[in-house]
């Protein structure tokens, strides 16, 4: 009986592998055979002190330490997690401070953010960088969120582009339109902002000065704020960005890869703006879209971009070089390693995948790397 248990259990594993077997990148390297697999740390971050409670986490970021970054929003919780008895002003929790820090294992390390002299606390907070000098980027989404603030990492504030409640449309070289994501180049130090739910581009301004650099909209042309129809797989493809622009993120052999969130797909381009390529990624995804934020594998090639889906509830595992399909994980529900509003993701040293969820679901979830596992 214990023979046969034992064969049980390998002859599972072995189907659970080959479900994830899909697509070959065409060209070989370290991990061409292979594709990326991940276990859930159920137990991961530590509960919080101080009766604290998170909200929707609208940001995931890691640093130089390995240390994991969220932005949430204190403000969405309200009625929800309070039993009926109480008011929403005699509330069981405290709402944490909206940046966290933790380290590797989960334990808090510091804690801040809101309101504060000098800078513009937006309403809505959205998106999270930690850049090469440990700099905190965030940006903000809600109708009045028209800037992205930089901060220390204890806190002290640096340096705010934008202004709230103004925005200029998608060709304002001043003015942004509730920024989504950031993403700062240590090479040249300018900050690449997805700007955003109003707007349709990406912008690039010196990331110390605040001074801008250049902007662009899809296929790099410039952005057009007209009316269009709602994306339909059935047509050609959108020649403008939708709503929302929703990340961006530089790769290791400095390409810039464009979330266009609503359009289900990934556009490439050059640091100057050129466009490469496009890939749509579960183009039949209709509603919030199937793109929401991208981060890329640890090795040095980084072989894998994953992708964050919100709205199909789980993670793409796609090969950069041709942003083809190569495996996906997770699924809606509310167990560990499911999603419910999945809307964020970032990739430690070590491999390991830190998601954030907002709406409902409300979380900060860790995957451990397990190995990259044959698909032959």
């Amino acid at each position: 009986m214990k023979k046969f248990y034992h064969y049980f259990v390998v002859a599972l594993f072995l189907f659970s592998v080959a479900c994830l077997r899909t697509n070959k990148p065409e060209t070989a390297g370290e991990y061409a055979d292979s594709i990326p697999v991940f276990r859930t740390d159920p137990f991961w971050p530590e509960p919080l002190p101080n009766n604290w409670l998170i909200g929707q986490v609208a940001g995931v970021a890691t640093d130089s330490k390995d240390h994991i970054w969220i932005v949430h929003r204190p403000n969405s919780l309200g009625e929800d997690e309070a039993v009926q008895t109480q008011s929403p002003a005699e509330l069981p929790y405290t709402p944490a401070p909206p940046i966290i820090e933790f380290d590797g294992k989960g334990k808090l390390i510091r804690a801040w953010g809101g309101p504060g002299e000098g800078f513009d606390w937006p309403e809505n907070e959205h998106g999270i960088y930690i850049d090469h000098e440990d700099n905190v980027w965030i940006g903000g989404s809600g109708p009045v969120d028209n800037q992205v603030l930089k901060f220390r990492p204890e806190g002290t504030f640096t340096l705010q582009i934008g202004t709230t409640g103004k925005t200029g449309g998608s060709n304002d070289t001043t003015l942004l339109g509730r920024p989504a994501d950031i993403d700062v180049d240590p090479i040249t130090n300018e900050v690449y902002i997805a700007d955003g739910y109003q707007n349709r581009r990406v912008i690039i301004f010196d990331a110390t000065t605040g001074r801008y650099k250049r902007h662009w909209g899809a296929y790099g042309n410039k952005p057009d704020d007209s009316p269009r129809d709602s994306y339909d797989p059935d047509m050609p493809p959108p020649r403008q960005f939708g709503n929302p622009v929703h990340a961006v993120r530089i790769s290791s052999d400095n390409l810039v890869y464009v979330c266009d969130r609503s359009n289900d797909r990934i556009q490439v381009f050059q640091k100057d703006g050129t466009f490469v390529y496009e890939e749509f990624i579960a183009g039949r995804t209709m509603g919030n879209g199937s793109t929401w934020d991208i981060d890329f594998s640890c090795d040095p090639e980084q072989t894998f971009i994953y992708v964050a889906d919100g709205t199909n509830q789980c993670i793409w595992i796609l090969w950069r070089e041709s942003l083809k399909v190569a495996g996906n994980f997770g699924r809606i529900g509310r167990y560990p390693g499911q999603f419910i509003w999945l809307h964020s993701l970032a990739v430690d040293s070590r491999g390991n995948i830190y998601t954030g969820e907002v709406h409902t679901g409300k979380r900060v979830q860790k995957f451990i790397y397990q190995a990259n596992l044959s698909k032959e």
